[in-house]
């Protein structure tokens, strides 16, 4: 993209910014710097300048350009968190560092953890807010990092808005486990808003913690039906107590039938008999796909890896026999086609 455009881009959207502060309306504005923000070496200099400018719109802008900046071209991340961590130590202005804690998430660097937890105890909740879901674009995975600390501070919140969202980033975003973090979500279980408490329990259920059992099977008997993360909570515990609760919904595209088949003892071994297969298959037919079946410990289902090599995220394994009708020959031929034949080339 010519640094014209770029520029020109850059303009429009400081023009809607200056304009949505009245109309309450920044979807033009988003539009124009993710386009802008495409050419990431194009955009990091426009970026840098107006994180540096006098006004604080300029200033708000420069950060949400270099957050998009960041989440489009890895190359510009490096740049964009000195910059970010140099501006936090000088901003003052609270819609600014929002922007900006919103940009140090999309940057995926661990290096702005300290911004972010030194901000968690910013006096305005709109900024506390903001800084309870950022944590979850550069968690540091340690049980006791200045993340998850910050973190449990923020779940107990005086602002209900700062806890649910701090209370969702800890128990369903972030992967880690400890003493610490069961404790500060099961505060959250007898939290007075509704909202908060679900964040809680679906948490907890996360890291397989029995006590919440009871409280699940409570989300699920809702009157008026249970949170589509609810059911992904009860596929991660994949006990048999929630599987009466489970079938009195109909299979639909909430992940019913994923929970029930997780719950459901039968199910639960014959699929991890089709997991074998499928994996033995998938061995015969290319074996230099180095493939592999593992559940991790957050996980909601058993999923198939490829080796290093190859670059895949990986599949489902239930998601993928659905795919493939339930025939396993079938399964492993699609996954053999979604691979370069160059890569995984049998000898």
């Amino acid at each position: 993209m010519e640094a014209g455009v770029v520029a020109e881009l850059v303009g429009q959207a400081l023009i809607a910014a200056r304009g949505a502060e009245e109309a309450n309306d920044r979807g033009e504005y988003r539009t124009l710097l993710w386009r802008a923000a495409a050419d990431g070496l194009g955009s990091l200099p426009l970026g840098l300048e107006l994180i540096g400018s006098d006004d604080p719109i300029e200033r708000a802008t420069g950060c949400d350009l270099l957050g998009d900046a960041s989440d489009q071209n890895e190359v510009v991340r490096a740049e964009t968190v000195a910059a970010l961590v140099a501006l936090a130590e000088r901003e003052t202005e609270g819609h600014v560092l929002c922007s900006l804690a919103r940009a140090i998430e999309r940057t995926d660097d661990q290096r702005a953890v300290p911004v972010l937890a030194a901000l968690a105890g910013h006096p305005g909740a709109d900024v506390r807010r903001r800084v309870a879901s950022s944590f979850a674009g550069v968690a540091t995975g340690l049980p006791d990092g200045p993340d998850i600390r910050a973190l449990i501070t923020l779940t107990r919140d005086e602002d209900p808005e700062v806890r649910n969202r701090a209370t969702f980033t800890l128990g369903f975003q972030v992967e880690v486990d400890s003493p610490g973090i069961r404790a500060a979500l099961w505060e959250r279980t007898t939290d007075e808003h509704a909202d908060i408490r679900e964040e809680g329990i679906r948490g907890l259920a996360r890291r397989h913690d029995r006590r919440v059992v009871p409280l699940l099977a409570e989300l699920l008997n809702d009157p008026t039906g249970a949170h589509a993360l609810t059911f992904s909570a009860a596929r991660i515990m994949g006990i048999p107590e929630l599987l009466p609760d489970l079938l009195e919904y109909e299979p639909d595209g909430a992940g019913v039938t994923a929970a029930v088949n997780a719950c459901d003892p039968v199910e639960r071994a014959r699929l991890d008999a089709s997991a074998w297969d499928l994996l033995c298959a998938l061995d015969r037919l290319r074996p230099a796909l180095e493939a592999s079946v593992h559940m991790g410990r957050f996980d909601s289902g058993i999923r198939l890896g490829l080796g290093a090599g190859f670059g895949s995220p990986g599949y489902d394994v239930e998601a993928l026999l659905r795919r493939a009708g339930g025939d396993l020959a079938h399964a492993a031929e699609l996954v053999a086609a979604d691979q370069p034949r160059s890569l995984g080339q049998s000898s």
